[in-house]
């Protein structure tokens, strides 16, 4: 797994990364972006994502059913983690939390819910988290569903407070990449 997570490391320096400042979904202005979908729908970074994250997830939380997360950063990765599971002969069913309740027939907050049952223990996944707020609606709304949340994995955390907020709300945070790795920051 390190050979392709640095590869991964790579493809989003080269594919997402960009320096200069810029206005967040926070509101936040900040000196650097990063748009992990540029690199998660690429065909080699959707492979190392599904790999990295589906070995993750077996390992550390093997009796989870599931992976999900908010639109619309989370859907490549859900996806990539979704089929790798498959090939793997181990599947993880998807789901995907909407940012707001769907506006006709059903009105769900949830796409995939038919593929899992009450108590479903799963993983959530998230590109980038910067204030957690986003990440924190869709486990709300996992919850609501009434999903057993054992995770959040996210590509980057941005270390400007998400991981606290997540972990004050009682869940633990994973996440494969910290502002450090594309700033050289100390850690």
């Amino acid at each position: 797994m390190d050979q392709d997570r640095q590869r991964l490391l790579e493809l989003l320096k080269i594919k997402s990364y960009r320096s200069g400042e810029v206005v967040l979904a926070s509101g936040k202005v900040s000196d650097f972006y990063i748009d992990c979908r540029q690199t998660a729908l690429s065909s080699e970074g959707h492979l190392l994502i599904g790999r990295i994250f589906f070995e993750l997830i077996s390992n550390k939380f093997p009796e989870a059913v599931a992976v999900g997360g908010p639109t619309l950063g989370a859907d490549p990765m859900i996806s990539a983690v979704s089929l790798t599971s498959q090939i793997a002969g181990h599947p993880l069913q998807a789901f995907i939390v909407r940012k707001e309740s769907k506006g006709h027939g059903t009105g769900a907050w949830i796409e995939g819910m038919a593929n899992l049952e009450p108590g479903a223990k799963v993983v959530m996944l998230e590109d980038v988290v910067t204030s957690g707020g986003s990440l924190l609606k869709a486990i709300t709304k996992a919850e609501d569903a009434e999903l057993n949340v054992q995770c959040a994995m996210v590509l980057v955390d941005r270390l400007e407070g998400g991981r606290q907020a997540v972990e004050d709300a009682g869940h633990q945070l994973i996440s494969l990449f910290t502002r450090n790795d594309f700033l050289g920051e100390a850690k």
